[in-house]
């Protein structure tokens, strides 16, 4: 999966409240609602909010995001 996928399936999925599964490149998956997609160099994370936990927030580097999917509700 491309960066820009990735950055253009995170921004969908957040401007939707619509849960993703994210797999990391050394295979470990995190699944939530993305808050915010930051790609400036000094953050370049997605924060992200697991399902059911409101008051949680995760960050997740850009860099080590191999895949993103939408989880179906």
């Amino acid at each position: 999966m491309t960066y820009e996928d990735i950055i253009s399936l995170l921004g969908y999925a957040g401007g939707h409240e619509q849960v993703v599964r994210i797999t990391t490149t050394d295979q470990t998956e995190v699944v939530g609602i993305p808050m915010s997609v930051d790609t400036h160099v000094t953050a370049h994370e997605v924060y992200l909010r697991p399902a059911g936990s409101d008051d949680t927030e995760i960050a997740v580097s850009l860099g080590a995001i191999e895949a993103v999917e939408l989880v179906p509700r």
